[in-house]
């Protein structure tokens, strides 16, 4: 068995980032996947806060998604060469976490007018807004990354809510903001990724 453990369900969701974190990070993992029925009967009442995901590392659990994320992306090389590049991880992944409240307001709303209302905004003016400001930080980096010239959290960060945003709601950033095309390239392009990808299809 693994030193490190996933609990997640078995779509993307909050998990996802932390996959693509120990995947490119070559950190072997057990992806602990379940229904929801399972969640409520075996899982919930073993999580730390009664929620998901959380991950079980040298046999302590832990929880909250970005917090591990982060950690292990600290732990890995993946949270720049310094504090300020540091800072700069941490504003792309808070922007990327109000983005998605956004996201989760449309998500769950009950009413199908609301809704629909909600989608349409989402598409036409939030998306658009925030993948704006991911591009505008790329272009002034200029190296295709957030940070630097090399892979961190940021880009991960961002990739999960490209790939997120498309499936959930067919709006693909890729096609209209050509510093997020080069930027999901780069990262489809890296060899753990394409391991990860390819194992979950």
């Amino acid at each position: 068995m693994s030193s490190v453990r996933l609990f997640y369900f078995d779509f993307p969701g909050r998990g996802e980032l932390v996959r693509l974190v120990l995947a490119v990070a070559g950190v072997e993992f057990d992806d602990v996947r379940f229904s929801g029925a399972d969640w409520a009967a075996r899982y919930k009442p073993e999580a730390p806060f009664g929620q998901v995901p959380y991950v079980e590392y040298k046999g302590k659990k832990y929880g909250q998604s970005v917090a591990i994320a982060t950690f292990f992306a600290q732990e890995n090389g993946l949270y720049g060469d310094n504090n300020l590049q540091a800072l700069r991880i941490d504003e792309v992944v808070g922007l990327v976490q109000d983005f998605i409240r956004v996201f989760i307001r449309a998500f769950v709303q009950k009413d199908p007018a609301k809704k629909e209302e909600l989608w349409a905004a989402l598409v036409k003016d939030d998306a658009p807004r925030f993948f704006g400001f991911f591009q505008k930080l790329l272009q002034e980096n200029g190296s295709g990354y957030f940070v630097g010239d090399k892979l961190s959290l940021a880009d991960l960060t961002v990739y999960d809510i490209v790939k997120q945003t498309r499936d959930t709601f067919n709006y693909d950033a890729s096609t209209s903001f050509p510093e997020i095309k080069t930027l999901v390239e780069n990262i489809e392009s890296n060899e753990n990724i394409k391991t990860y990808i390819n194992g979950n299809k």
